[in-house]
């Protein structure tokens, strides 16, 4: 999986294809999207239009909380695909896991099959706190190999890591850049200026050092283009740059709260 992806949240599906044509463009050969997205086809129309190779791509695609349970998850997963014109995705992630449902065992039990079937290549979780990801260990044999949880430098989700490093759990952020809440930081920018490069282009390479799987979003060409360029050998945050973001975390969540969203 790449450690750099494009993520496709809020953009229109009729935008979408457009969006993730200027990905694959400028670099990119992960993507991803989910079903509550409703982008699953634009997503498609433009892998299908680059003209690469299925087998240098990476699609992630997401289980909607409404979608939960053995046999609805596998009726869901149907549907994504055909709407992606897949054969199979790469990584399909549990969105949520709305715990007071009380449904994501059995959910995780429809994605073993999937992964048994050959038509999900990875399983994983979204926003899966420390308990929920304790009960997927418990219950079943195959171990989520990504977590994708809100995480910037000012929600760093330390215990969560700590965690996901025990067994070998891919850490990936959503909301790398808290949706612009802190890249007017000082320190922040006192870094990008040091570098010669933009806030948004430090977070995303503090992302990266500490290990993180990560995916901007944005349908703006030049926008798209600066957020994969952060791979300079040259462009490479100090031991104490990167100590000076540690102490952003104030807790900040720009989204639910994986807790009580049901």
């Amino acid at each position: 999986m790449p450690q750099l992806g494009f993520g496709v949240f809020q953009v229109p599906d009729d935008e979408t294809a457009a969006a993730v044509t200027h990905a694959l463009e400028a670099g990119y050969r992960s993507v991803d999207t989910a079903a509550i997205y409703g982008n699953e086809t634009g997503v498609g129309r433009a892998l299908a239009a680059s003209g690469i190779p299925r087998d240098e791509l990476f699609v992630t695609t997401k289980l909607w909380n409404a979608d939960q349970g053995y046999d609805s998850t596998l009726r869901a997963f149907d549907d994504s695909l055909a709407k992606l014109g897949l054969d199979h995705v790469d990584l399909y992630l549990i969105h949520w896991p709305t715990p007071a449902r009380d449904l994501y065992v059995d959910t995780w039990k429809a994605v073993e099959t999937l992964v048994a079937d050959g038509r999900v290549r990875t399983a994983g979780v979204s926003n899966f706190q420390p308990a929920h990801l304790q009960r997927l260990l418990d219950s079943s044999d195959l171990v989520p190999a990504v977590n994708q949880i809100e995480l910037h430098p000012a929600l760093q989700q330390r215990e969560l890591r700590e965690l996901h490093a025990v067994h070998s759990i891919a850490t990936e952020a959503w909301s790398p850049l808290a949706q612009g809440a802190v890249l007017a930081d000082p320190v922040i920018a006192a870094i990008a200026a040091r570098h010669g490069k933009s806030a948004a282009q430090v977070v995303l390479r503090w992302h990266l050092q500490l290990g993180n799987v990560v995916i901007p979003k944005s349908v703006t060409p030049g926008r798209i283009r600066e957020n994969i360029d952060v791979f300079d050998p040259e462009f490479v945050l100090s031991d104490a740059e990167m100590r000076s973001i540690e102490r952003l975390d104030r807790g900040l969540r720009t989204g639910p709260d994986p807790d009580t969203l049901n």
